[in-house]
């Protein structure tokens, strides 16, 4: 065991939401940006653990995108938050399952004596990328930010066994083709606006997924040496409204994970902390169960970790 313990989490949502018949999304209006949902989760987190960042030793932002190029989204965070001092900022990104991969690695440096506490935060703005052309994805995605702060402990409780995977044959199912070295700015234009959008085939995710994960859950719950039966919740990544059918293919039962699609949407890395949170804040987990988070991102990338709460 990887001993950790969560001292404070908070989230922040846009202030107005839109509607797509039964399902609701909230997306960034006007002065609302990445960075500032991202402080406001970072100062509630910071608040409910009753702490200053002075006692943070080190921020890390899991976001899938970065606010801009150069520098790190991280150091950008801790000017707002920590500027004047030196406490080490760094990115950590694997698309939509950052948080957990931020998490796994975390969880090493803090078992290792390397860092006591460490703030995780993700955010996602990804409502301002999206293509109204493609309705799947442009009625699916909404925006937040979520932030924990992670304590070491010699207590029973932290990271228990993690597992990721990736299978490139996925990597250009979801996508955005333009902006970096790959497809310039410079080179923009009308007639390839769709390169500098989201791109998402879902049903060819849908499919690889439902081929891949079986194996893959029945891997981490024989390694982790934790039995369905014993896990209390599964927190998955809030991929699409077709989450019931993900976990009806790995034999995981309606009572046994969150599903809040309905009402946040994808919000990208943001979706796991912030379904945790919401699954804390709601007492459906509680001090002293097993959690799994998982999730697929882009890539095709695969996390799953199990946390002793």
């Amino acid at each position: 065991m990887r001993g950790l313990t969560i001292k404070g989490y908070g989230t922040a949502l846009p202030r107005e939401a839109v509607f797509f018949g039964n399902q609701r999304r909230f997306r960034v209006s006007q002065g609302e940006t990445q960075l500032t949902l991202a402080v406001e989760a970072c100062h509630k987190a910071l608040n409910k653990a009753g702490i200053t960042i002075q006692d943070i030793d080190c921020l890390i932002a899991a976001c899938a995108v970065g606010i801009q190029p150069i520098p790190c989204t991280a150091a950008l965070i801790h000017e707002q938050i920590a500027l004047g001092t030196d406490i080490p900022a760094m990115d950590i990104n694997t698309t939509c399952t950052s948080f957990i991969s931020a998490l796994d690695m975390a969880s090493y440096l803090m078992a290792g004596g390397r860092y006591k506490r460490i703030l995780i935060v993700s955010a996602e703005i990804g409502s301002l990328g999206l293509n109204p052309h493609q309705k799947e994805s442009y009625e699916l995605f909404g925006d937040g930010a979520a932030a924990f702060i992670f304590e070491a402990t010699d207590q029973p409780k932290g990271v228990l066994y993690s597992l990721q995977k990736t299978w490139s044959e996925g990597a250009h199912a979801t996508e955005i083709r333009g902006g970096l070295t790959g497809l310039m700015p410079y080179d923009y234009h009308e007639d390839i606006k769709a390169d500098f959008q989201f791109d998402m085939q879902g049903k060819k995710i849908l499919a690889f997924s439902a081929k891949k994960l079986p194996s893959m859950f029945q891997e981490f719950i024989s390694a982790s040496g934790c039995s369905l039966a014993e896990l209390d919740m599964i927190i998955p990544h809030q991929a699409s409204r077709a989450l019931p059918l993900i976990m009806q293919k790995l034999g995981v039962k309606s009572d046994q994970y969150l599903d809040i699609v309905a009402e946040y949407g994808n919000m990208v890395s943001a979706s796991v902390p912030f379904a945790l949170a919401y699954a804390m804040d709601n007492q459906l987990v509680v001090p002293g169960q097993k959690v799994a988070l998982m999730g697929t991102a882009a890539g095709l990338t695969t996390n799953m970790l199990l946390l002793q709460l």
